[in-house]
């Protein structure tokens, strides 16, 4: 998953992963939503991550890739339990209380937060353009809340808000502490190590797992399986190909487009639309990341390149 001997163009190669990686990240939203009916967000996750795990090992023993060098480590183990453990548990459980398309709109702020950590464990500057996407994607994600809230589902809404909210937290500081381990190992040693970090991390729920999946449907079993080799062991390995080669900024603007090929996703497979209210507030949200990450044009050249910034399920 490395591509080093194919005759394709580097640039080339690195569109297709970024493509890849957000087509197949906006259906996740779409099996979790299915598969989260039967099965709990700890039980799907550790599903999920056992898949992953299976194929990535599968391919560091096809491409004779063993652990990667030591000064990985710290970003891979940071990254396995907060973002492959962390970040899935907590999409897991919000998704049971919101629809799948809302999920999507509000872990899409993840790059404005991977900004702030940028800046408060990088030491990078805080302009005035990210303290206002702060305050409109705030905005926004006040109104989704006030949309679940309006919407019947009460506080058990405005906790699947909480939590998607949680989820892009984890989101955020998986990618900020992944960057800096690619210095160091392949792509597919990083992603696949983080993703054994994770699966170890969710041990805990095996019981769980074992409990409800002689009950679930076969259909639910295998969005499971889907979740865990499409959206995890490949789209990440995609991901961090891509991460390895553009600015982290540049690459998680491309995740803006998540959201509406969710809503299609769940509109076309789930019969789920969200309500017009989510919808503004979900729009708020993205408008605040894309205010916060625009670059004054005279600076953007010089600037973007030698910048973390931001970048995601």
């Amino acid at each position: 998953m490395t591509f080093r001997s194919s005759p394709i163009p580097p640039g080339v190669l690195t569109v297709g992963a970024v493509t890849f990686t957000v087509f197949a990240w906006a259906s996740a939203f779409v099996s979790i939503r299915s598969a989260g009916a039967a099965y709990s967000p700890g039980a799907l996750a550790l599903g999920r991550l056992l898949a992953a795990s299976l194929v990535l090992v599968v391919l560091l023993l096809v491409r004779r890739q063993g652990p990667p060098p030591r000064g990985a480590w710290r970003g891979i183990l940071v990254s396995g339990v907060v973002w492959f453990c962390g970040y899935t548990i907590a999409l897991n459980w919000g998704e049971r209380l919101v629809d799948a398309g809302t999920a999507s709109l509000l872990v899409n702020t993840g790059p404005i937060l991977m900004a702030l950590l940028a800046a408060r464990l990088l030491g990078e500057a805080l302009p005035p353009r990210l303290l206002a996407g702060m305050a409109v994607s705030f905005a926004g994600a006040v109104v989704v809340g006030l949309s679940m809230s309006a919407g019947g589902g009460g506080s058990t809404s405005l906790l699947g808000v909480v939590l998607c909210l949680l989820a892009a937290v984890a989101y955020a500081t998986g990618v900020v502490a992944q960057k800096p381990a690619l210095s160091f190992g392949t792509p597919l040693q990083v992603t696949a190590f983080a993703c054994l970090t994770g699966t170890v991390a969710c041990l805990p729920f095996t019981g769980q797992l074992l409990r409800e999946l002689p009950e679930a449907p076969v259909s639910a079993t295998l969005n499971m399986v889907y979740l865990g080799v499409v959206p995890t062991a490949l789209a990440f390995t995609t991901w961090t190909y891509a991460l390895a080669r553009m600015p982290a900024g540049r690459l998680g603007a491309t995740t803006y487009a998540v959201p509406a090929i969710v809503v299609l996703l769940s509109w076309a497979l789930l019969g789920e639309v969200p309500a017009w209210l989510t919808l503004l507030g979900g729009a708020l949200c993205l408008a605040g990341v894309a205010v916060s990450r625009r670059t004054p044009r005279a600076a953007r050249g010089a600037a973007e390149d030698g910048r973390l910034g931001a970048g995601q399920t």
